[in-house]
């Protein structure tokens, strides 16, 4: 059996934990016990992470691959409280990514796995495994071969240049569902911000496809995890003009409802060239600019200065959303905020992140789950994007004399 949720690997053996971990193991509330109906595994990290598992039979293995977990803190001789396996190990597998592999004594199937987010944005993964027969566990036993998922398959090293848009062609717009597949996002009153977000996005391409003007891109099209970074990657070898990831958020406390708009703050800025050559592919970084030699200050350097231009771009992108859905649906009191998302860091991209509403407000959550409520925002949305788009072009002409 496999689970797989955002992976890309290659076969590498293990060795001292060496990466700049995006999750960290945490050993409480973590636990491997098992019981009369089998094996029970939890694991609990700062942050939710893709992951995979498989089985593996000669002998009877699970194996569970995560992105960038650091295993620090994992004391094997202690956690493992189970008679059904033999052996536990845990480290570096590949570029990126880690692996746990359970040797067992017997086969056994996986009955259920899930990732549960925090409030505090940890998170928890649990699995269950029962006893199976040996011709039941062969059957589906077995490695996945070249797993590649959410990130854009194009043969080449980069992606083609980019140059601003001046009107001339279609508006590549790149929408970006937040959440899905293992990470399903905010939950209240029945609603699941994942399902709702991405019904709401191809609504939205629907309405700016018909413009005539607009081509549209979504990171992910159906309820499938999609890495961060590989949002934004999609997004560049698309050659996007715009990138607006669309999100509605719970509230622990407080009564905040309305959309809010969000473009990356100065802070987050200062950062984002650091965290970005630490962790993403140096080659996809910049359209068309092949990265992959380049030190850190160079790397940085020429990100800051493409992110000098974008930034007033984003701005204006924000601004315009803000006018646009003001006049369509009812807005946050302070509609216009900056934060650190990571979904905003493109530097080459003009960026913003769309809080439709908030899911704690039962105001909120009514109108996001209101078909024609979500058509007022999909055309505010579309009046912006058009508003936007001449704007920008104007301003892209007139550097160009």
């Amino acid at each position: 059996m496999i689970l797989m949720a955002g992976l890309m690997w290659s076969a590498a053996p293990a060795r001292a934990q060496d990466l700049s971990a995006l999750a960290r193991f945490i050993p409480d509330g973590s636990y491997l016990r098992e019981d009369a109906d089998g094996v029970d595994l939890q694991l609990a990290m700062t942050q939710g992470v893709p992951y995979r598992i498989f089985t593996l039979s000669d002998p009877y293995r699970v194996i569970v691959d995560f992105n960038e977990l650091n295993w620090s803190g994992l004391v094997t001789e202690t956690f493992d409280q189970a008679d059904s396996v033999l052996s536990l190990r845990a480290g570096v597998f590949g570029p990126g990514w880690t692996r746990m592999v359970l040797e067992l004594n017997q086969p056994m199937r996986l009955a259920r796995a899930q990732l549960r987010t925090q409030a505090d944005q940890s998170a928890v993964v649990t699995m269950h495994l029962q006893p199976t027969s040996a011709e039941k566990f062969s059957q589906t036993a077995g490695a996945p071969e070249g797993a590649t998922y959410g990130t854009p398959s194009t043969g080449i090293a980069t992606a083609s240049p980019k140059h601003r848009q001046t009107g001339e062609g279609p508006l590549i717009v790149v929408l970006d569902p937040g959440h899905g597949g293992i990470d399903p996002g905010a939950e209240a009153g029945g609603v699941v911000e994942a399902d709702l977000i991405l019904a709401f996005a191809l609504e939205l391409q629907e309405v700016l496809i018909r413009t005539g003007t607009m081509k549209v891109v979504l990171t992910r099209a159906a309820d499938v995890f999609v890495p961060l970074e590989a949002r934004v990657s999609i997004a560049r070898h698309a050659g996007a003009d715009v990138f607006l990831s669309l999100h509605a958020d719970a509230l622990v406390a407080g009564r905040a409802s309305g959309a809010t708009i969000y473009t990356l703050s100065e802070q987050a800025s200062d950062l984002a060239s650091q965290k970005l050559a630490e962790r993403h592919k140096r080659a996809d970084l910049l359209a068309g600019v092949d990265l992959s030699k380049q030190d850190d200050v160079v790397v940085s350097v020429l990100m800051d200065m493409a992110r000098t231009e974008t930034a007033h771009r984003s701005d204006m992108l924000a601004d315009a959303l803000v006018d646009g859905l003001t006049q369509t649906v009812t807005t946050h009191k302070r509609p216009r905020l900056t934060a650190g998302f990571s979904v905003l860091k493109a530097p080459d991209i003009p960026s913003v992140l769309v809080e439709l509403g908030f899911l704690s407000s039962p105001r909120d959550r009514k109108n996001l789950s209101d078909p024609k409520w979500r058509l007022r925002a999909a055309e505010g949305i579309k009046n912006a994007l058009i508003n936007w788009a001449r704007e920008d072009a104007a301003q892209a002409l007139l550097l160009r004399k």
